[in-house]
Parts: C-alpha cells; sequence; structure tokens
C-alpha cells in the first residue's frame, strides 16, 4: 500500500491567499492526500474549522505574536491615505514600504520554517506569496506556486505591468510605471538579492521578488479575463484554474425591514477597504437611499457603527462564496479571491480598488466587460447609484456572466489543481 502523500500549504498571512489554499487542500484531502498547513500564529484556528491540521510557525523576532499582528494593522491604518493615490503615486508611499515589510517577514519565517518543513517532510509544498522563501526551495522536494493575485504577476510583454491598473495597449503608461516602479523597489529587491545568494539560490529579475516554479505554477486567471500572452506558458508546467473556489455551507440571508424583496448587493473592501472606517460609512449613507438590499462586510471595526439603515446588513465576516450565491450584484475591492468568485457565481462587479492588484483586476473588469471600474481616485461614491443601476439592468451582461459561471464551475478548478500537484515526482 502506497504512503499517504503528504502536501503543506503555506499561503501568506492574507485571508485571500489563505481561502483560495482551502479550496485547493478540500480537493487534495477528496482526492487521498493529507492536507496539511504552515500558518502564522494570527491564523491559527482558521484552517481548523474547515478540518485541516495546523502547523503554527513560530516568527525569529523580538515581537510577540500580538505585537507582530499589530505591526500589520497599524501599516494598514497608516496606509488609509493612500488608498486615494493613482497606482502611479502608490508606488513610492505604499508599495516600496510593503515590500520592505513583506521581505521582513519572510527574514523573520526562515529559520522556523526550516525547522518545520524538516519534521514535517512534505511530498510537495504549495506555496500561495509574492516572495520566495529559501527554506521551500532547499526542502528536498517539489513546490508549487500559487499565482493567486492578478495575471499581471506573471510578466509577460503583451500585458500590463504587475500593479500598474494600466490597459495593455497604452504602451506609454506601462512604460512610465514599470520604469519607476523597477527604481522604487530597488532597495528592497537588492535586500532580496543578497538574502536568496546567501542562501545558495540565484535572485529574481529586477522587479520581481519570485520567480516561476520549475515543478508547478497555478494561475487564478479565469479565461473570460485571461490575457492573450505574447510568449505562450508551458502547459505542463503552468495550468490556469477557470474557477478556484472552496466550499462553504448555505447562506441564509437575514430579513431587512426595508426593501426586503429588492435586489441583493454584497459589498466588502477586504481587511484593508474595512480599514478605511470613514469612506466604509460614506458608503453605507449612500446605501440607505437606494431601493436595493446590501450585505456589508466591516471587517474588525464593527464596533465604529452605531447607526445601520434598515436596508443594510453588517458583519466583520461572511463566508463569501455561500453568499455571492445568493446576490445580483458584488461590489469589491479587486482583490483576486473577490474578482474570480463574482465570475464563478456569474455576478457583475463594481471594483473599487485601493492598492496592489486590485488596479490590475479593476482595469480587468472594465476592458472586458464583466464590471466597472471607479478609481478611488475619482469619487466613486458618486458614480455607485448609477453604476448599481446598469448594471443590474444589463440583460445581455447577465446573460454572459451565466455562461462564464456554467463554464468555470463545470471546469472543477480545485480538482484540476489537487491532480496537478499530485501528479508532481515524489522526492
Amino acid at each position: 500500500m502506497s504512503r499517504e502523500r503528504i502536501i503543506a500549504l503555506f499561503p501568506e498571512a492574507s485571508f485571500g491567499a489563505a481561502l483560495n489554499c482551502i479550496g485547493i487542500a478540500q480537493a487534495l484531502r477528496e482526492q487521498g492526500a493529507r492536507p496539511v498547513f504552515i500558518c502564522h500564529e494570527y491564523f491559527q484556528g482558521l484552517f481548523a474549522e474547515y478540518g485541516f491540521t495546523e502547523y503554527l510557525l513560530p516568527i525569529s523576532s523580538p515581537r510577540s505574536a500580538k505585537e507582530h499582528q499589530r505591526y500589520w494593522e497599524d501599516f494598514i491604518e497608516r496606509s488609509v491615505p493612500y488608498f486615494d493615490q493613482t497606482p502611479l503615486e502608490q508606488i513610492d508611499s505604499y508599495v516600496a514600504p510593503a515590500w520592505e515589510a513583506i521581505i521582513d517577514s519572510a527574514i523573520e519565517a526562515e529559520k522556523p520554517l526550516q525547522q518545520l518543513l524538516a519534521r514535517l517532510k512534505p511530498d510537495a509544498i504549495v506555496l500561495d506569496n509574492v516572495v520566495m522563501f529559501p527554506a521551500i526551495a532547499n526542502a528536498g522536494c517539489p513546490w508549487v506556486r500559487v499565482i493567486s493575485c492578478a495575471e499581471t504577476e506573471l510578466p509577460d510583454p503583451a500585458v500590463p505591468p504587475y500593479l500598474s491598473g494600466a490597459s495593455a495597449s497604452d504602451k506609454q503608461a506601462c512604460a512610465k510605471f514599470w520604469e519607476h516602479y523597477v527604481k522604487a523597489v530597488a532597495p528592497a529587491h537588492a535586500r532580496l538579492s543578497r538574502y536568496l545568494e546567501s542562501h545558495g539560490l540565484k535572485p529574481c529579475a529586477p522587479g520581481l521578488f519570485l520567480e516561476e516554479s520549475p515543478w508547478l505554477n497555478l494561475l487564478l486567471s479565469p479565461a473570460p479575463v485571461r490575457y492573450t500572452r505574447q510568449q505562450s506558458l508551458d502547459p505542463q508546467r503552468f495550468v490556469y484554474l477557470d474557477g478556484c473556489v472552496r466550499r462553504e455551507a448555505p447562506y441564509v440571508v437575514p430579513d431587512f425591514p426595508q426593501h426586503n424583496d429588492a435586489p441583493l448587493v454584497y459589498i466588502s473592501f477586504g481587511s484593508l477597504g474595512a480599514a478605511d472606517v470613514a469612506m466604509m460609512k460614506r458608503l453605507i449613507a449612500m446605501a440607505a437611499a437606494l431601493p436595493y438590499r446590501f450585505l456589508i462586510n466591516v471587517g474588525a471595526y464593527r464596533d465604529q457603527y452605531e447607526s445601520v439603515p434598515d436596508n443594510v446588513y453588517l458583519d466583520s465576516w461572511f463566508p463569501q462564496p455561500a453568499v455571492l450565491r445568493e446576490c445580483q450584484l458584488f461590489i469589491n475591492h479587486g482583490g483576486n479571491n473577490s474578482f474570480c468568485e463574482a465570475l464563478y457565481y456569474g455576478l457583475p462587479s463594481i471594483v473599487i480598488p485601493y492598492c496592489w492588484d486590485g488596479h490590475d483586476n479593476a482595469r480587468r473588469a472594465e476592458e472586458t466587460g464583466v464590471g466597472r471600474y471607479l478609481p478611488r481616485f475619482a469619487d466613486p461614491i458618486a458614480a455607485l447609484p448609477g453604476a448599481i443601476e446598469q448594471l443590474l439592468g444589463d440583460k445581455a451582461l447577465h446573460q454572459r456572466l451565466q455562461q462564464a459561471s456554467s463554464t468555470m464551475q463545470s471546469s472543477r478548478g480545485t480538482e484540476v489543481a489537487a491532480r496537478a500537484i499530485l501528479g508532481l515526482p515524489s522526492p
């Protein structure tokens, strides 16, 4: 009898990556493997809720776990004023400092990660992150890269620069962003390069912090929004997943005192967006005047909302895939999970990006006609009522999205990912 294969999943400390990996892990478990999660202390318990074994990653840092979590919360809250900037402006104010902080975390995690992997002896490691960890490259088993931000994360001459929010057809804007970006992140890139070399690894190309895996790369970019690449990808090493969505128990929609039979709109901007309480309150005030029902995710800041309109229901957490099954429209920040899950359930999106890959997905939603892009720097609240009415009333769009949804759901992306992972050679 063959030994049960252990697959270690190591998502970055963000809900997007963590929840995406849960969907893959569910399929791995069904196909006879033993998926386990390596997690940061402040994510402990999330994976156990879905029945998976967790291995805590202690950080080699003078900060305690609570202090480490507060470090990131402070970083996010300090960054809120930059969310109204253009992607080009955010390079200096947000992106370059974020890379420095990400590299700090990777260096702190290296030694405990080495020790944990030596103990686990996994058959393969699934990395859903934006930076390389030498411990993974040197673990003695195949590793899988999950490209779970926008498809722009994997560069190509025909694809806009990562984080730019630019159109591929606007060559001038693409060139201007990339030139500024490479220069601004050069200190962080040089620091990571020295660190990788000190562990026997080659540095990444300029502007990149994680190279492709030599074994397997999974792209969470559905066909309706996929780019036509100039340089074709080897289908043996690069697998597109037309939908990679975890399973959740059904969601029961609450009763609303007002507009209880109206279209249901879900609003979630992730943990980053929830930190901008002032904007969320403006959005709630706007929603109160509209003839729709709204489910709104306000994250860890629920206690800062005293007055809630009758057509609005607030919560600090929603089982998003289950909620989207019940909705007719999704207003989100363009995080790749949200962007792809809207397509998976056939919903149009209104994307109001804050930072990072949200800009790229917002642009792509507009370009491919699956949603609207309302930039933060152009007063999106004022444009929301008209955008909601337009998208809810667009019957041709709904028909196209339902067809895309049917294709994505029948593709069983999590099962495709699991089969590809289990098809890797044993160490």
